[in-house]
C-alpha cells in the first residue's frame, strides 16, 4: 500500500484513462442490452452504429494506455497488469461489438432468450469492472474491489450455464442447419465477452495481492 501511495500522486493518465475505459465498457454493454430487446430493425441499427462508435473509442482509450506504457518508466503498478488489464477490457467491447454486428449481418429478427441473458450478465460483468477498476485509484476499500472481482466470476460461470444449455436447446429444437450457426455464433460471442470479464476482474486481483 505505501509503495503504490508513494507513486500514485505522479500518476495524472493510467488511472484516469482506465475508468474511461471501463465506463465506456458499461455504455456500450448497455447499447447490446438495448438492441437486444428492441424489436424494431429501425432502432436496432441505430444501436449498432452507437455500438461501432464506442468500439472506436475503446480502441484509441486502449492505443493511448499504451502509449502511456511505452513512455512512461513509473507506472503506478507492473507494466505487464497494466497492458493484460487494458487488453481484456478492449476485448470485451470487442466482442460485445462483434455480437452484435452478427446479429446485423446474419440479419437475425428474433432474439432467443439466451441472447439476452448473456448481453445482460456481459453488462452486470461490465458494471461490476467498472467499480473494481475505479477502486484501483486509492485502493482505500479493497473489499469492494475484491467483492466486484468475485462477482465477475461467478457471473462467468453463469453465462457458461446459459451458453451450455443454449447450445444443447440450439441443436435439439432448430432444423434449420444455417440458423444453428448463426445464433452459435452470437452466443459463442457474448459468452467469450464474459470470459474476457473474467481476465479483467484476474488481473485487477493480482494486482491487489501485490500492492494493497
Amino acid at each position: 500500500m505505501g509503495f503504490l501511495s508513494f507513486l500514485t500522486p505522479r500518476d495524472k493518465k493510467f488511472f484516469p484513462l482506465f475508468e474511461q475505459a471501463t465506463e465506456n465498457l458499461v455504455k456500450t454493454s448497455n447499447k447490446l442490452v438495448e438492441m437486444v430487446n428492441s424489436s424494431s430493425p429501425e432502432k436496432r441499427k441505430e444501436l449498432i452504429k452507437e455500438i461501432e462508435q464506442l468500439e472506436h473509442m475503446g480502441d484509441n482509450i486502449t492505443h493511448m494506455i499504451f502509449s502511456e506504457l511505452g513512455r512512461n518508466f513509473i507506472t503506478p503498478f507492473d507494466r505487464e497488469d497494466i497492458h493484460a488489464l487494458a487488453s481484456a477490457l478492449d476485448d470485451v467491447v470487442d466482442f460485445i461489438h462483434g455480437s452484435a454486428k452478427r446479429i446485423e449481418l446474419y440479419k437475425i429478427t428474433s432474439i432467443p432468450d439466451s441472447i439476452a441473458k448473456l448481453a445482460e450478465l456481459t453488462q452486470k460483468g461490465a458494471v461490476a469492472l467498472n467499480v473494481a477498476v475505479h477502486g484501483l485509484r486509492d485502493m482505500k476499500d479493497t473489499d469492494v474491489i475484491k467483492e466486484a472481482c468475485v462477482q465477475v466470476n461467478s457471473l462467468e460461470n453463469h453465462a457458461d450455464d446459459i451458453f451450455n444449455l443454449a447450445i444443447a436447446r440450439l441443436f435439439e429444437e432448430e432444423k434449420d442447419a444455417i440458423q444453428i450457426i448463426k445464433i452459435k455464433e452470437v452466443l459463442a460471442a457474448l459468452e467469450t465477452a464474459t470470459d474476457k470479464c473474467e481476465d479483467a476482474a484476474n488481473t485487477v486481483q493480482s494486482i491487489l495481492v501485490k500492492y494493497a
